[in-house]
């Protein structure tokens, strides 16, 4: 009886030792010269909806995390600068750096982490770190690294974030990558933008927009009749908006009696007086809508805008030219138009005189 209740307590023992949590992620790193500060881990999607926090002493840390899958997170300092950081249940994920150079970390423990690592590395030994070469060194990870986790962090950072996204590059690369990494939510979000992108890419023609003026006036494409024109996105509250409205400023003063081409504001404002505000404080006297819905107002959506300022150049049947043109592509643009017109016009001068011929 005396060896059957001890057998029962060894198996007690071992199950209680057996029963340790298989989601936990071991954590431990050291960054020289952090000293003692607080850091953040936080996720931006469903598999990873929290923030933890990491104590640090004597720029050493450690923590136990738990998830039941692999995610990808962010390691944010006191500085706010970010680091991708990926976990995954049973990683032992070791952190080296140091606080002068908390954008290049040395992170092992799993597969994304170092290949992440390995990747920064092989950014540092370029010898002249261009923004092509970069762009060109990210796009071979993609393609190589189909079901990484890392490909999304740069497509991302590399492509997406541009300026002027490239998105028949990135639905290009998003179509390499494996079903897996497709189901995440960030790719399944970009490839329904790209989807919204391709309805108003250059040489389709814009979806039907109006919106009211100041006056309650109805707006649209086709009050410029026989114009090309100009739309730009813009806000008071957005400092870049300022600055295109003063190019578009500049280009209003020169092309204000030019017949062919016409300026359209359209505002994210949602408070009327600021918005009528910045109209007389900046001298806008191109046409201007608004209909204080901010971000949800519809040609947001219709016309697949994501940031501010953002312009769309039109042909007067309403085809889209050019997208987000800087103040010289307008320009240059402009110029063309007029070189356009003036050779048509001499060659209708030499159809009238051989036709009275």
């Amino acid at each position: 009886m005396k060896k059957i209740y001890l057998a029962y307590l060894l198996l007690i023992i071992l199950s209680a030792c057996g029963s340790k949590n298989t989601n936990s992620v071991y954590l431990n790193g050291e960054i020289k010269g952090l000293g003692n500060d607080t850091l953040y881990i936080y996720g931006t999607d469903k598999f990873y909806n929290r923030m933890d926090t990491l104590l640090v002493k004597d720029d050493k840390f450690s923590a136990t995390l738990t998830t039941d899958t692999l995610v990808s997170t962010w390691l944010q300092f006191s500085d706010g600068t970010e680091y991708p950081l990926y976990l995954n249940k049973g990683d032992k994920i070791k952190i080296k750096g140091s606080a002068a150079e908390l954008t290049s970390l040395e992170i092992t423990g799993n597969a994304p982490n170092e290949e992440l690592t390995a990747f920064q590395k092989e950014l540092k030994g370029l010898s002249t770190p261009s923004e092509k070469a970069l762009e060109e060194k990210a796009e071979a990870f993609i393609n190589s690294h189909p079901s990484s986790l890392v490909s999304i962090y740069l497509l991302e950072k590399y492509f997406v974030q541009k300026p002027q996204p490239d998105f028949s590059l990135i639905k290009e690369m998003t179509e390499h990558m494996t079903g897996g990494l497709k189901d995440r939510p960030y790719v399944d979000e970009l490839l329904d933008l790209i989807q919204e992108e391709e309805k108003v890419s250059v040489g389709k023609t814009i979806p039907y927009v109006n919106l009211p003026n100041a006056k309650g006036t109805q707006i649209s494409r086709t009050s410029f009749k026989d114009k090309y024109l100009l739309i730009h996105f813009w806000a008071s509250w957005d400092p870049q908006s300022m600055e295109a409205n003063a190019a578009l400023r500049r280009i209003y003063k020169k092309e204000e009696k030019n017949k062919l081409f016409a300026l359209w504001g359209i505002s994210l404002d949602i408070d009327r007086k600021e918005w009528e505000e910045a109209i007389k404080r900046d001298t806008l006297k191109w046409e201007q809508s608004c209909d204080f819905s901010g971000w949800n107002t519809a040609p947001i959506k219709q016309l697949a805008i994501q940031a501010l300022p953002a312009n769309l150049f039109l042909s007067p049947s309403g085809k889209i030219e050019g997208k987000n043109m800087s103040e010289e592509d307008i320009k240059k643009k402009l110029e063309e138009i007029e070189q356009k017109e003036k050779e048509k016009k001499e060659s209708e001068k030499k159809l009238k005189k051989q036709n009275r011929r």
